[in-house]
């Protein structure tokens, strides 16, 4: 039994070496507690561990999921060196060539009942207000380049603003005279501009009239705005000369659907009242000239146009559950023909609850092959490439929705923090 005894209590004493040994050889893991027991051994301390190089602090910041911008700003709260880091020109500029185009923040649609702009994030952005908000109610008409295209509805005349989602300026652009029929669209106005991270330069607004009176449709575009977001504009803004005018049928109207930018034209479609079919309305901003073109047969108000991956113009029509998909190339000294080169069925794809129902078609992402449509279930982004969907809402009460894409620029947004913070 003493035999026993004593061989237990060796197997316990080498057990508590071998312990010691290994606090002693892993010091730098452990917390300062422990490192302080370890120490009572008489061994010297651990050296540090060496600080990471900044290059490859920056290969690690790279890979950081632009669709997750919250990353960037907690890293960028860190230190000073962090920020410096992060806010800087080369790593912005690495970081929007590493990812490519703009993520998908989130999204506005029309028509809204919320008296603040419709903007419903899809990552864990939130985006901020102006002071002098209030509690009015707006329409989104246009969201491209990182800004959004917005109007007072209770104000009287039609009273137009660009907001920066980003930063959340705003800017006053235009009163416009009563017309009938109205397209709008606002885009960066720099040229050779990648529109990565633009939405605090200069931009252009335009505005595509059509008179039922006379038939009559004509273009007006704002020259380039720089003035300081914080600056109110003059009602009395500038224009740039009003395009040649298009006659038109004096039952056409500009449809409810998102302009869409290819190259430097912006096309709407051309609904009748008192006939099913569509035309495209192209408007050439190099020429300030505007054109009709014909569209794959479809009905009004089922059908959006998309500017496709290759540069190409798209065009989907949804009959029930089907979805046709059209493309043609928009060439300048022919007219190409459409071609229809995808059938998709809708109920094997997304989950409808009633069929009859039907779906809807509310927007695109431009330079993608992304569409949003609706179901009784809730609104969708599908990938027409991979056919894969995500679920983005699980609300379908409206009829034109436009993504809110941009990257997240740390500095600007560490800087909305603080003035909240001074102000609270």
């Amino acid at each position: 039994m003493v035999g026993v005894k004593e061989g237990k209590r060796s197997s316990v004493k080498v057990k508590m070496e071998t312990i010691k040994f290994t606090m002693v050889q892993t010091t730098s893991y452990f917390s300062p507690s422990q490192t302080l027991i370890a120490s009572t051994n008489h061994m010297p301390p651990p050296a540090s561990a060496p600080a990471l190089p900044q290059e490859l602090i920056e290969e690690i910041f790279l890979r950081l999921p632009p669709d997750e911008p919250e990353w960037l700003v907690r890293a960028s709260l860190a230190n000073k060196l962090w920020l410096g880091l992060l806010s800087g020109p080369v790593f912005r500029g690495r970081y929007h060539e590493f990812h490519g185009s703009a993520p998908m923040l989130g999204f506005v649609y029309f028509p809204s009942s919320d008296p603040v702009p419709p903007l419903v994030s899809t990552t864990k952005f939130g985006a901020p207000y102006p002071d002098n908000w209030g509690s009015r109610k707006y329409s989104a008409w246009d969201c491209r380049h990182g800004r959004v295209l917005l109007q007072h509805e209770d104000v009287p005349g039609q009273r137009f603003f660009v907001w920066d989602p980003m930063t959340g300026r705003r800017k006053d652009v235009y009163d416009l005279a009563y017309c009938s029929s109205l397209g709008a669209a606002v885009l960066c106005a720099v040229s050779g501009c990648d529109h990565r991270a633009c939405h605090e330069g200069p931009f252009r607004v335009v505005f595509v009239s059509v008179n039922e009176t006379h038939g009559g449709c004509i273009a007006h575009v704002s020259l380039p705005e720089s003035c300081e977001w914080t600056k109110p504009c003059s009602h009395l803004q500038m224009w740039s000369e009003p395009s040649s005018g298009l006659h038109l049928a004096h039952d056409a109207f500009i449809e409810t659907v998102p302009p869409i930018l290819i190259q430097d034209a912006l096309y709407f479609i051309l609904g009748y009242e008192h006939d099913e079919h569509v035309e495209i309305l192209k408007y050439d901003l190099s020429s300030n000239c505007l054109s009709l073109h014909s569209a794959p047969p479809a009905l009004a108000g089922a059908s959006i146009h998309m500017a496709m991956e290759d540069g190409s113009l798209g065009f989907a029509h949804v009959a029930g559950l089907t979805l046709n998909m059209w493309s043609k190339q928009m060439c300048s000294d022919k007219i190409a023909p459409w071609t229809r080169h995808r059938v998709i069925d809708l109920k094997k794809l997304i989950p409808i609850q009633n069929p009859k129902k039907g779906a809807q078609l509310v927007g695109s992402v431009e330079g993608s092959d992304f569409i949003f449509v609706t179901s009784d279930l809730g609104v969708y982004m599908i990938n027409l490439k991979s056919l894969q969907w995500k679920k983005l809402w699980k609300r379908d009460t409206f009829c034109c929705l436009f993504p809110y894409m941009s990257f997240y620029n740390p500095p600007e947004r560490v800087g909305h923090l603080l003035r909240h913070i001074e102000n609270v």
